[in-house]
């Protein structure tokens, strides 16, 4: 049994769990299946708005979409829940995620 399919059955034996969409959504993103992850990471939010690893991987994904104005709304978001969770070093990554995202808007 491959990874993505053991991870789908964990998923379904508890569908709301944050690590298991989380780990879902991550296994997805690896593969390159960027909106079957980005539709597990939206359900995340959703359900558990202060998991904050999500952040980062959602803004990446709307990021290597050139959807630039959406990775920084989301770092954005990111950040103030990084700054809730007291999670410094997921604020960082999201501060360095931002600027780069900034970036690209004004470039593009």
């Amino acid at each position: 049994m491959d990874r993505l399919t053991k991870l789908l059955e964990f998923l379904s034996q508890a569908p709301k769990d944050a690590f298991n969409l989380y780990a879902v959504a991550n296994e997805y993103m690896q593969q390159g299946a960027l909106e079957e992850a980005k539709k597990y990471f939206l359900q995340l939010k959703e359900l558990h708005p202060d998991y904050v690893g999500l952040y980062y991987h959602l803004g990446k994904i709307y990021f290597l979409q050139e959807n630039f104005e959406q990775a920084k709304l989301v770092y954005e978001e990111g950040i103030t829940q990084a700054k809730q969770a007291k999670d410094l070093h997921a604020e960082g990554e999201l501060q360095r995620a931002l600027r780069q995202a900034m970036d690209e808007l004004e470039e593009w």
